[in-house]
Order: structure tokens, then sequence, then C-alpha cells
């Protein structure tokens, strides 16, 4: 067994694997495990390239003091990578993210030592509220710091070139037809495109790309005639042409949509038992579209760029996916469409009359609820929710022990599944929540966010 000094030694050299129990028509389709990397991700390979090259040029120095402060523009997994080698270094690191980004990358980022700059993942490069563009202006304000700008950095597709092509070429025994790719800043492609013009030229590139990105339309069209859109994946799609992205090799590229996206890296988790982001799940669908497509036997690889710990209050969270109309469910034609967490299907958080109001507290923590149905069999006897909670223990904190039955409201207004949606809105203006009831066995609840998710849903 090889003892590794430091964590940065581990980054590189992850494990090449073959996906054996989803349709890949005549191809072998291999996926490259960068989720295998410190931070779970494929961008620490470019965080170790750029600070060291960085260093190398004499814009950060490891013996300054103060030592410097890294800015960058991140969608997340870079910042990661660069938190990571930061830390390890002992650099200050300032991060500016769009506010799509995950909660989970975001704690990992503080965990880090990162500081954290939320700005808007509504607008596009040149507003000035941008995160490329406000990461630029604070560099600039910034005393003693180092602005990475990853979409302009040599340093970025050079670690791909150098590292991630070698080891995929031996890893399969150079034999491989094509490779599946996706583009945040670019460096991936570049890096990779590079490599495999310079040691095995019919080696085909192809784009994985987010559908409201415009690279999959310049690719196959050589144009961009639409406007970019906006799409839920992370870390990958773009709606410019990054300085350091060359797609001058890029044979073909496919669009994929958000529910695709979601979808396949769900089947990947639960075929293969691999655990990825959803910009994977973007990358495996259109290599499983390009193997299928394909008149005879290719060897093609993709990538697993992250893990998907960092995503399951969102890729793997039912409740989320119907929340952003990425789940289908059989529709009723009635209210219950309305309902995220059906009581029927083990979606509601419920508490029985004799349960704890300790009890009651910790569940609305848990699952981020601040009502819940009391519930006797299949019959709602009650709701509490935190005004509850605070008007009966206010005075007493030991109250806490007392039993649900003590502080929840027992007069229940109901609501039937077939009542029209205007009958909701007495119940809102009044602060209720509405409890829908079907011949008075307990259905779900439906909140004000839940109608406005539901009427946003009819739009797009």
């Amino acid at each position: 067994m090889t003892v590794s000094g430091s964590v940065l030694s581990t980054i590189g050299n992850t494990p090449l694997l073959e996906l054996t129990r989803l349709d890949t028509g005549l191809c072998r389709l291999f996926v490259k495990l960068e989720n295998q990397n410190p931070t779970g991700s494929i961008k620490d390979r470019i965080g170790l390239s750029m600070i060291e090259a960085a260093e190398r040029d004499g814009h950060l120095r490891p013996d300054a003091d103060p030592r410097a402060t890294i800015i960058e523009a991140t969608a997340g997994n870079t910042g990661l990578g660069l938190a990571l080698v930061a830390a390890q270094k002992g650099y200050g690191l300032l991060l500016v993210i769009p506010d799509k980004m995950s909660q989970e990358k975001i704690l990992h980022l503080r965990a880090l030592g990162a500081q954290i700059h939320l700005t808007r993942s509504d607008v596009g490069k040149g507003h000035p509220e941008h995160y490329q563009e406000i990461a630029a202006r604070l560099a600039q304000e910034t005393p003693n710091s180092f602005y990475v700008n990853q979409f302009a950095n040599p340093a970025n597709p050079r670690a791909h070139e150098a590292t991630t092509g070698p080891e995929i070429w031996a890893q399969m025994g150079q034999m491989l037809d094509a490779v599946v790719v996706g583009v945040g800043s670019g460096g991936t492609m570049t890096g990779l495109s590079r490599y495999f013009a310079r040691i095995a030229p019919h080696v085909e590139m192809i784009l994985a790309d987010p559908k409201g990105s415009i690279l999959a339309e310049l690719v196959n069209t050589g144009k961009v005639q639409k406007p970019a859109g906006s799409w839920l994946v992370e870390g990958i799609g773009e709606d410019v042409v990054t300085p350091i992205l060359d797609l001058s090799r890029v044979r073909g590229a496919y669009e994929v949509s958000d529910a695709e996206s979601f979808k396949v890296a769900r089947e990947l988790l639960l075929r293969e038992g691999i655990l990825a982001g959803s910009s994977s799940g973007t990358l495996l669908a259109a290599a499983l579209r390009y193997c299928r497509a394909q008149q005879q036997p290719k060897r093609v690889v993709t990538l697993v760029c992250d893990s998907g710990n960092k995503y399951l209050n969102k890729l793997y969270n039912d409740n989320w996916l119907f929340d952003q109309g990425l789940l289908e469910r059989p529709r009723q034609g009635n209210l219950v469409d309305l309902i995220v967490r059906r009581y029927q299907e083990g979606g509601t958080v419920t508490l029985a009359p004799t349960d704890s109001l300790l009890l009651a507290y910790r569940r609305m923590k848990l699952f981020d609820v601040s009502q819940v149905p009391v519930m006797e069999g299949e019959r709602i006897v009650g709701i509490v929710d935190e005004s509850d909670l605070v008007m009966y223990m206010h005075t007493d904190p030991k109250r806490f022990q007392d039993n649900v039955a003590s502080a929840m409201v027992r007069t229940v207004e109901t609501i039937a599944p077939d009542a029209p949606i205007g009958d909701l809105l007495p119940i809102f203006q009044r602060d209720h929540v509405a409890i829908v009831a079907d011949h008075g066995r307990f259905v779900g609840l439906i909140t004000r966010i839940d109608l406005l998710n539901y009427l946003r849903k009819q739009v797009t």
C-alpha cells in the first residue's frame, strides 16, 4: 500500500470503470471516476494546476507574509478544488458563486475556509451582477490578491492535457474511439482534444451540453441563433465561448434537457451503483445517445465529473424534482396535483397526539417544515405549527415534554380534492395551510408556495 504525504498527491489517477447494466448499443462505454478526487470532482486537477502555475509565475508566493488572497468566479467545483489547495498552502480564498449552487457545495466550501460572495444566476456575461464580472471587480479592489480566472487561465486545459488525457489513454490500453465531455470553463474539452489530436487523432471528441447553453448549436451549425436560456444542471453549459475553449476538434454535440440529465444520473446510481452529480447525468445521457447511434462497435469514455453527495437535496430529492417540474406523477386533474408531499405515498411528515412537543420541534427542524398534521390512523385530528409551539412554551420550556395534543389546533378545516383552486385563496388569506381530505381521509397539505410552484409549471 502506498502512503501519500499530502492530500494534494491524491489528486488524479482516478479509476476507469466499464458500464455493463445500461443499453450502450454496439459500443462499450467506460466512465472515469473523477468523483474519487479529494473534494469529489474533476476540478481538483485544475485547482492544483492553476495555483502551482501562479506560484511558478510569481503571482503567488508561498513564503510571503501576509499570504495573498486568491479570488475566483465558480459554479462550485472549481471553488472546492481551489479551496482544498489554498487551505493546504495557506492562502486566503474569496469565491463569487451563482445562487443556483447546491447548499452542500456551499457548506463544503465554508468548511474549507473559503469566503463566499453569492450573486445572481439569471444574468449573462457582461451584466454587472454576473459572477465573473463581480470576481474581476473584486480582484481589482482587493490588495495583495490574485484573480485565478479559470475561463482564461492556460493552466486549466494544461492540467487535462498533462494528466487526464494520458490517464485515459493508458487505462484504455490505447484502444479508444470517442470521448464525451461537457464544457464549463472549457478546460477539460480543450485539454483532452489537444492531447488526443497529438497522440490519437482518430479519437472523436463529442460535446454534451445542457439545453439552454449555446455550445451544442455552435458545434452542430457553426453559429449561434438563439439566445442562451437557463438550466438547473450545475457546472457545465455556457452563454459565451470562453477564452480557453477550443471547439475546433469537436465532431458532434448533443443537447440534453435537465429532465433527461437528472433521470440518467439517477439511473446510473440505480443500475451501476455510482452516485454522480447532475453534470455527469448530462455527459452520460449524451454518451448513451452517441453509443446507440453507432453502426459498428466502438470504445467510448465519458466522465463522472463529481459526486452526487453534493446534490442529495436536489437531484436525489423527489420533492425538489417535483417542485421543479422534473418528476412526473400521474395527474389527477384536481387539487391533489398541487400536493408535493402526499400522505398515501409516505411523503407527509406527521405526528400522533401522544408524541411529545420536543419530537414535533425536532421533526420541523429535520424536515424543514413549519406545520405538521396530527394523525389518528387515516384521519387528521389536528395540526401543530411553529407559532403553536412558541405560544404554548414561551413561559415554561419544560413543556417540551408535554404531548402534542396539549398544543395542537383541534378545529381542522379541510378542503375536498375536487374543489376549485380558487377555494384555496380564502384559506391562505387567513394565514392557514390548506388541508386536503377525501371523505375524511387525509390526502396532504397545500401551502402558498405549492400553489405558486403549480402555477409556474403551467407557464414553463
